[in-house]
Protein backbone atom coordinates (compact mmCIF):
# COMPACT_ATOMS: atom_id res chain seq x y z
CA UNK A 1 0.00 0.00 0.00
CA UNK A 2 1.37 3.29 -0.77
CA UNK A 3 1.13 6.08 1.62
CA UNK A 4 2.82 9.23 2.19
CA UNK A 5 4.95 8.98 5.31
CA UNK A 6 4.22 11.26 8.06
CA UNK A 7 5.80 14.71 8.02
CA UNK A 8 10.26 13.27 8.75
CA UNK A 9 11.36 15.18 11.91
CA UNK A 10 14.75 16.92 11.00
CA UNK A 11 15.27 18.57 14.52
CA UNK A 12 15.85 15.90 17.62
CA UNK A 13 13.24 16.03 20.37
CA UNK A 14 14.42 17.18 23.54
CA UNK A 15 14.12 14.17 25.60
CA UNK A 16 13.07 10.42 25.74
CA UNK A 17 9.19 11.53 26.46
CA UNK A 18 9.40 13.45 23.59
CA UNK A 19 10.88 10.63 21.34
CA UNK A 20 8.82 8.00 22.85
CA UNK A 21 5.48 10.49 21.74
CA UNK A 22 6.49 10.64 18.12
CA UNK A 23 6.23 6.43 17.80
CA UNK A 24 2.66 4.41 17.39
CA UNK A 25 3.24 0.86 16.58
CA UNK A 26 -0.03 0.65 14.51
CA UNK A 27 1.34 3.70 12.58
CA UNK A 28 4.52 1.86 11.62
CA UNK A 29 4.94 0.59 8.30
CA UNK A 30 5.93 -2.74 7.12
CA UNK A 31 8.23 -4.41 4.48
CA UNK A 32 7.14 -4.45 1.09
CA UNK A 33 7.73 -8.22 0.48
CA UNK A 34 5.67 -8.10 4.10
CA UNK A 35 2.67 -6.34 2.81
CA UNK A 36 2.12 -8.01 -0.16
CA UNK A 37 2.16 -11.66 1.58
CA UNK A 38 -0.51 -10.11 3.98
CA UNK A 39 -2.78 -9.04 0.83
CA UNK A 40 -1.71 -12.63 -0.63
CA UNK A 41 -3.11 -14.14 2.47
CA UNK A 42 -5.95 -12.03 3.16
CA UNK A 43 -7.77 -13.04 -0.27
CA UNK A 44 -7.46 -16.63 0.97
CA UNK A 45 -7.34 -16.20 5.07
CA UNK A 46 -8.83 -20.15 4.77
CA UNK A 47 -5.74 -21.65 3.51
CA UNK A 48 -3.29 -19.77 5.91
CA UNK A 49 -2.15 -20.50 9.57
CA UNK A 50 0.10 -19.26 12.29
CA UNK A 51 3.06 -21.57 10.99
CA UNK A 52 2.87 -19.96 7.89
CA UNK A 53 2.49 -16.30 8.50
CA UNK A 54 5.26 -16.52 10.79
CA UNK A 55 7.87 -17.60 7.88
CA UNK A 56 6.87 -14.02 6.83
CA UNK A 57 6.62 -12.07 9.95
CA UNK A 58 9.86 -13.42 11.50
CA UNK A 59 11.84 -11.65 8.50
CA UNK A 60 9.89 -8.24 9.17
CA UNK A 61 10.97 -6.45 12.52
CA UNK A 62 8.74 -3.67 12.17
CA UNK A 63 5.69 -6.72 11.76
CA UNK A 64 6.99 -8.24 14.75
CA UNK A 65 6.58 -5.40 16.53
CA UNK A 66 3.06 -4.19 15.41
CA UNK A 67 1.94 -7.68 16.11
CA UNK A 68 3.54 -8.20 19.48
CA UNK A 69 2.04 -4.83 20.67
CA UNK A 70 -1.62 -6.06 19.10
CA UNK A 71 -1.28 -9.02 21.24
CA UNK A 72 -0.37 -7.11 24.10
CA UNK A 73 -3.64 -4.26 23.91
CA UNK A 74 -5.78 -7.74 23.10
CA UNK A 75 -4.73 -9.17 25.99
CA UNK A 76 -5.18 -6.03 28.48
CA UNK A 77 -8.50 -5.79 27.40
CA UNK A 78 -9.67 -9.04 28.18
CA UNK A 79 -8.45 -8.23 31.68
CA UNK A 80 -6.07 -11.66 31.44
CA UNK A 81 -3.60 -11.52 34.67
CA UNK A 82 0.01 -11.74 33.08
CA UNK A 83 -0.41 -10.48 28.81
CA UNK A 84 3.48 -10.10 29.33
CA UNK A 85 4.14 -13.87 29.17
CA UNK A 86 1.69 -15.17 27.39
CA UNK A 87 3.17 -15.03 23.36
CA UNK A 88 6.71 -14.64 23.63
CA UNK A 89 7.27 -15.56 19.92
CA UNK A 90 5.42 -14.81 16.80
CA UNK A 91 4.01 -17.94 16.41
CA UNK A 92 2.27 -17.90 19.77
CA UNK A 93 1.11 -14.43 19.23
CA UNK A 94 -0.43 -15.38 15.89
CA UNK A 95 -2.19 -17.93 17.68
CA UNK A 96 -3.32 -16.16 20.62
CA UNK A 97 -4.86 -13.05 18.89
CA UNK A 98 -6.50 -15.36 16.00
CA UNK A 99 -6.12 -15.43 12.24
CA UNK A 100 -9.49 -13.84 11.34
CA UNK A 101 -9.00 -10.79 14.09
CA UNK A 102 -5.32 -10.81 13.05
CA UNK A 103 -6.68 -9.68 9.30
CA UNK A 104 -9.19 -7.61 10.80
CA UNK A 105 -6.95 -5.56 12.93
CA UNK A 106 -4.40 -5.19 9.86
CA UNK A 107 -5.96 -3.90 7.12
CA UNK A 108 -3.48 -2.86 4.09
CA UNK A 109 -0.27 -1.63 5.20
CA UNK A 110 2.09 1.38 4.64
CA UNK A 111 5.40 0.33 2.82
CA UNK A 112 8.72 1.14 5.02
CA UNK A 113 10.43 1.64 1.27
CA UNK A 114 8.54 3.99 -0.23
CA UNK A 115 8.70 5.93 2.89
CA UNK A 116 12.40 6.24 2.21
CA UNK A 117 12.86 6.45 -1.45
CA UNK A 118 12.56 10.44 -1.53
CA UNK A 119 15.30 10.47 0.96
CA UNK A 120 19.01 10.31 -0.74
CA UNK A 121 20.67 7.23 0.83
CA UNK A 122 18.53 7.08 3.33
CA UNK A 123 16.83 3.53 2.18
CA UNK A 124 20.13 2.19 2.30
CA UNK A 125 20.66 3.10 5.87
CA UNK A 126 17.71 1.69 6.51
CA UNK A 127 18.37 -1.50 4.95
CA UNK A 128 21.65 -1.81 6.18
CA UNK A 129 20.27 -2.06 9.60
CA UNK A 130 17.81 -4.60 8.89
CA UNK A 131 20.08 -6.71 6.86
CA UNK A 132 22.98 -6.49 10.24
CA UNK A 133 19.50 -7.27 11.75
CA UNK A 134 18.65 -10.42 9.78
CA UNK A 135 21.87 -11.88 10.10
CA UNK A 136 22.02 -11.56 13.65
CA UNK A 137 18.95 -13.26 14.14
CA UNK A 138 20.21 -16.06 12.23
CA UNK A 139 23.23 -16.22 14.62
CA UNK A 140 21.58 -15.86 17.35
CA UNK A 141 19.35 -19.00 16.49
CA UNK A 142 22.47 -20.91 15.64
CA UNK A 143 23.69 -20.38 18.75
CA UNK A 144 20.92 -20.94 20.80
CA UNK A 145 20.18 -24.54 18.62
CA UNK A 146 23.56 -25.46 19.59
CA UNK A 147 22.91 -24.95 23.05
CA UNK A 148 19.68 -26.80 22.99
CA UNK A 149 18.30 -23.65 24.40
CA UNK A 150 14.62 -23.87 24.54
CA UNK A 151 13.65 -20.58 23.94
CA UNK A 152 15.49 -20.14 20.12
CA UNK A 153 12.88 -18.68 18.62
CA UNK A 154 12.63 -15.58 21.34
CA UNK A 155 16.42 -15.75 20.92
CA UNK A 156 15.92 -15.12 16.88
CA UNK A 157 13.33 -12.39 17.64
CA UNK A 158 15.81 -10.77 20.31
CA UNK A 159 18.10 -10.34 17.99
CA UNK A 160 15.78 -9.28 15.13
CA UNK A 161 14.43 -6.75 17.72
CA UNK A 162 17.85 -5.77 19.28
CA UNK A 163 18.46 -2.52 17.00
CA UNK A 164 14.94 -1.66 15.55
CA UNK A 165 15.30 1.77 17.41
CA UNK A 166 17.60 2.45 14.62
CA UNK A 167 15.21 1.23 12.16
CA UNK A 168 12.53 3.75 14.10
CA UNK A 169 14.88 6.25 13.46
CA UNK A 170 15.09 6.04 10.34
CA UNK A 171 11.75 5.58 9.49
CA UNK A 172 10.96 9.09 11.21
CA UNK A 173 14.14 10.91 11.16
CA UNK A 174 16.38 9.80 8.33
CA UNK A 175 18.29 13.49 8.27
CA UNK A 176 19.59 12.74 12.02
CA UNK A 177 19.97 9.24 11.72
CA UNK A 178 22.45 9.94 8.75
CA UNK A 179 23.90 12.75 10.34
CA UNK A 180 24.77 9.79 13.26
CA UNK A 181 26.00 7.36 10.81
CA UNK A 182 28.37 9.98 9.03
CA UNK A 183 29.69 11.09 13.02
CA UNK A 184 30.55 7.55 13.49
CA UNK A 185 32.20 6.69 10.02
CA UNK A 186 34.36 10.07 10.07
CA UNK A 187 35.68 9.94 13.92
CA UNK A 188 36.99 6.39 14.29
CA UNK A 189 36.92 5.93 17.71
CA UNK A 190 33.98 7.86 18.96
CA UNK A 191 30.86 5.59 20.35
CA UNK A 192 27.96 5.28 19.35
CA UNK A 193 25.99 5.99 22.27
CA UNK A 194 27.74 9.41 23.10
CA UNK A 195 27.04 10.63 19.01
CA UNK A 196 23.04 9.27 19.72
CA UNK A 197 23.49 11.43 22.66
CA UNK A 198 24.88 14.36 21.38
CA UNK A 199 22.77 14.36 18.21
CA UNK A 200 19.28 12.94 19.16
CA UNK A 201 19.86 13.94 22.76
CA UNK A 202 19.18 10.17 24.01
CA UNK A 203 21.00 6.82 23.77
CA UNK A 204 18.79 4.76 20.90
CA UNK A 205 18.89 1.56 23.58
CA UNK A 206 16.97 3.55 26.22
CA UNK A 207 14.46 4.95 23.86
CA UNK A 208 14.32 0.90 23.15
CA UNK A 209 13.76 -0.27 25.95
CA UNK A 210 11.12 2.56 26.95
CA UNK A 211 8.93 1.64 23.68
CA UNK A 212 9.51 -1.83 24.54
CA UNK A 213 7.91 -1.75 28.01
CA UNK A 214 5.46 0.98 27.11
CA UNK A 215 4.08 -1.24 24.17
CA UNK A 216 4.28 -4.17 26.31
CA UNK A 217 6.06 -6.88 24.72
CA UNK A 218 6.84 -10.08 26.01
CA UNK A 219 9.43 -10.06 29.14
CA UNK A 220 11.60 -12.45 27.86
CA UNK A 221 12.41 -10.89 24.88
CA UNK A 222 12.65 -7.42 26.55
CA UNK A 223 15.30 -9.15 29.05
CA UNK A 224 17.07 -11.02 26.16
CA UNK A 225 17.61 -7.54 24.14
CA UNK A 226 19.09 -5.48 27.06
CA UNK A 227 22.90 -5.91 27.01
CA UNK A 228 23.22 -4.89 30.38
CA UNK A 229 22.53 -8.38 31.72
CA UNK A 230 25.22 -10.12 30.35
CA UNK A 231 25.27 -12.99 33.14
CA UNK A 232 22.09 -14.13 31.76
CA UNK A 233 23.02 -16.71 28.95
CA UNK A 234 20.39 -16.35 26.32
CA UNK A 235 21.35 -11.99 26.73
CA UNK A 236 25.08 -13.16 26.31
CA UNK A 237 23.78 -15.40 23.06
CA UNK A 238 21.83 -12.53 21.37
CA UNK A 239 24.63 -9.82 22.48
CA UNK A 240 27.69 -12.23 20.60
CA UNK A 241 25.36 -12.44 17.72
CA UNK A 242 24.99 -8.76 17.09
CA UNK A 243 28.48 -8.70 17.74
CA UNK A 244 29.17 -10.82 14.94
CA UNK A 245 26.78 -9.28 12.68
CA UNK A 246 27.66 -5.73 13.05
CA UNK A 247 31.74 -6.63 12.69
CA UNK A 248 30.95 -8.94 9.37
CA UNK A 249 28.84 -6.59 7.25
CA UNK A 250 31.39 -5.43 5.22
CA UNK A 251 33.03 -9.05 5.19
CA UNK A 252 34.97 -11.30 7.28
CA UNK A 253 38.11 -9.40 7.85
CA UNK A 254 37.01 -7.02 10.20
CA UNK A 255 40.01 -6.40 13.28
CA UNK A 256 37.31 -7.17 15.84
CA UNK A 257 36.61 -10.15 14.68
CA UNK A 258 38.73 -12.37 16.10
CA UNK A 259 37.68 -11.70 19.58
CA UNK A 260 34.62 -12.32 18.37
CA UNK A 261 35.52 -15.64 17.61
CA UNK A 262 37.10 -16.34 20.72
CA UNK A 263 34.13 -15.46 22.83
CA UNK A 264 31.86 -17.10 20.71
CA UNK A 265 34.07 -20.38 20.70
CA UNK A 266 33.72 -19.89 24.62
CA UNK A 267 30.54 -19.57 24.84
CA UNK A 268 29.72 -22.52 22.16
CA UNK A 269 32.74 -24.94 23.91
CA UNK A 270 34.00 -25.30 20.67
CA UNK A 271 37.41 -24.72 19.49
CA UNK A 272 38.02 -21.51 17.40
CA UNK A 273 38.39 -23.09 14.58
CA UNK A 274 35.17 -25.00 13.99
CA UNK A 275 33.64 -21.77 15.49
CA UNK A 276 34.94 -20.28 12.17
CA UNK A 277 33.45 -22.72 10.21
CA UNK A 278 30.14 -22.46 11.55
CA UNK A 279 29.62 -18.78 11.42
CA UNK A 280 30.75 -19.05 7.66
CA UNK A 281 27.65 -22.15 7.66
CA UNK A 282 25.37 -20.06 9.16
CA UNK A 283 26.30 -17.20 7.48
CA UNK A 284 26.28 -19.05 3.80
CA UNK A 285 22.88 -20.75 4.83
CA UNK A 286 20.76 -16.96 5.78
CA UNK A 287 21.54 -15.84 2.22
CA UNK A 288 18.51 -16.11 0.35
Amino acid sequence: MTLPPPPFLTRPERDLRGWMARFDPDALPVLAETAVMLETWRANEDAVDAHLMTQTIVRDPLMTLKLFAQVARTTRRRSWDDARGDAETVTAALVMLGIGPFFRHFGPQAVAESWLCTTPGALDGFMAVLERSRRAAAFALAFAVHRLDHDAAVLHEAALLHDFAELLLWLQAPTLAQAVAHRLRTEPGLRSLQAQQELLNIALPDLQHALMEAWRLPSLLVRATDDRHLEDPQVRNVTLAIRVARHSAHGWDDAALPDDVRDIADFLHLSEEPTRRLLHEIDTADVD
